[in-house]
């Protein structure tokens, strides 16, 4: 732990009550570290940050294109979604396109998240379509179709998909794929633990779109659409769609489960990935706010709208102030 540091204390009543240990990297698509906050090159799995990259083979292939999916679809891709009938309807219509049914997608199944957030009630039956990671399997199976894969076994770590996720996913990173620790996600895909500041190289490169010389069609084609449909990427209520609308086309963000979080800025052509040890998710936001706030690119505006997920005094049920959630740390220049 003593390569990580506080990064959100919680006081209640001047004492101090709890506190949020992690670490920050700011790159920029080359990789060098800009700034940062205890250990940038901890390693960590990437959890849901990593969906815009696990799409890079079928959009290396063009599979979009044949398939006729546009930017609302390539949004799906990278989603970790609400579950709500705007995602569940065009997961159906993605799955219609390559011929294949729900039964299909081995992600599982889960009460939507829009339910667990009050924003409607429960459909009458749940399926895999309504699992966050449905958009994300869809396009597994999507490749697989292209390339006359098994489907059967997409998940498998050692399937030619899965095979050419870790292929792309350690160039769009800056490290071979051997580099990469394989761990299975709540989803059953394969996941990877990478170093936070590859995380950030990989979201700067993403973000900077076009202009990468390697994976230029295929990050604009991704950025643009996470950027343009962040209600696909998330959904009502969610911090992704937040901070996208928030950053007014020039952020592009995924947050991950257990506390990870990376945001590009598409003008700057940089990028920072975040670690809250403990997973805690509103420490996380917090943090990313303070960020945000520490590297100038927020505005007057901005701030006001990330409101919600800063730190900000703690209050009770009836509305009173108990407490006080604030950042602790600061960034320093790159080593």
């Amino acid at each position: 732990m003593t390569t990580l540091v506080p990064l959100i204390d919680i006081s209640r009543g001047g004492t101090l009550e709890c506190q949020h240990f992690g670490a920050v990297a700011v790159t920029d698509t080359q990789g060098r570290l800009l700034a940062h906050a205890g250990d940038p090159h901890w390693l960590t799995f990437t959890r849901s940050t990593l969906k815009a990259l696990q799409a890079l083979p079928f959009l290396q292939a063009g599979g979009p294109a044949q398939f006729g999916f546009g930017p609302e679809e390539v949004a799906l891709l990278c989603s970790s979604h609400n579950g709500e009938p705007m995602h569940v309807e065009r997961v159906q219509g993605m799955l219609g396109r390559i011929g294949l049914t729900h039964r299909a997608l081995q992600c599982g199944c889960h009460v939507p998240y829009y339910v667990e957030l009050g924003v409607g009630p429960a459909p009458a039956t749940v399926d895999e379509r309504h699992h966050n990671c449905s958009g994300k399997h869809t396009g597994f199976l999507a490749w697989c179709v292209q390339h006359g894969q098994p489907t059967a076994s997409y998940l498998a770590p050692g399937h030619p998909l899965q095979q050419a996720v870790r292929r792309n996913v350690a160039r769009a990173a800056g490290l071979a794929p051997e580099d990469l620790r394989l761990g299975i996600d709540g989803c059953s895909a394969p996941n990877f633990a990478l170093p936070l500041s590859h995380l950030a190289r990989a979201y700067a490169r993403l973000a900077s779109g076009a202009r990468d010389p390697e994976f230029g069609a295929s990050f604009a084609t991704l950025s643009q659409a996470m950027v343009a449909r962040p209600d696909l990427v998330s959904g009502t209520g969610r911090s992704d769609l937040a901070f996208m609308r928030a950053g007014r086309g020039d952020w592009v963000t995924k947050v991950g489960a257990d506390g990870v979080q990376a945001v590009g800025s598409v003008s700057r052509g940089q990028a920072f990935a975040i670690k809250v040890i403990d997973g805690n998710k509103t420490a996380l936001f917090a943090a990313t706010v303070a960020v945000l706030d520490q590297l100038g690119w927020l505005d007057a505006r901005q701030r006001e709208e990330l409101r919600p997920w800063r730190a900000e005094p703690v209050a009770n049920a009836r509305g009173t102030q108990v407490g006080e959630r604030k950042a602790v740390f600061r960034l320093r220049a790159g080593d």
